[in-house]
């Protein structure tokens, strides 16, 4: 990918990565961490066998995230235009469905849904770095267009950029 397209997926990498590994080894730390004590406590569960079943839950969980962050590294290293074109829409379609899905979903949850408001800023947080990635590339998509038709409004658009 291009110097900005490289550092998007980077970023995204290393924060899946870094999540998906604190999920897999330190499950418990990590819900404590995210929902507090209390709330922690609740989705722990109250048998051995359910805290057993959440447990391995959110340990592949964390191993799916883990494998997405590998799969962004690799992915940053990609020089495809139309790839980083159709892998940042999807990476975009994808956080915004994730922010629908909390939403929809994690507000019918009493413990879970003071959380809500946190979770889906940081959704549409990730979701937008995804879309500036998309503009600054269309933006120079754009220019390399006009320069090679050596069109008279090349000089406007450059007025307009400085």
């Amino acid at each position: 990918m291009g110097s900005s397209g490289f550092l998007v997926c980077m970023l995204h990498s290393v924060i899946a990565l870094t999540c998906g590994a604190l999920m897999m080894f330190y499950t418990n730390k990590v819900t404590v961490f995210g929902h507090g004590i209390e709330v922690a406590t609740k989705l722990k569960g109250s048998t051995s066998h359910d805290q057993l079943l959440i447990q391995t839950s959110e340990s592949f969980s964390g191993l799916l995230l883990f494998a997405i962050g590998f799969l962004l590294f690799m992915a940053a290293f990609v020089k495809d235009r139309e790839f980083q074109i159709f892998f940042a829409k999807g990476c975009t379609s994808l956080h915004v469905a994730v922010a629908f899905w909390r939403v929809y979903f994690e507000q019918k949850l009493e413990d879970l849904a003071h959380h809500l408001p946190r979770l889906v800023v940081g959704d549409v947080a990730l979701a937008l770095s995804w879309v500036s990635f998309l503009f600054i590339h269309g933006e120079r998509s754009m220019i390399k267009k006009l320069q090679q038709s050596d069109s008279p409004s090349l000089n406007k658009l450059e007025l307009v950029l400085v």
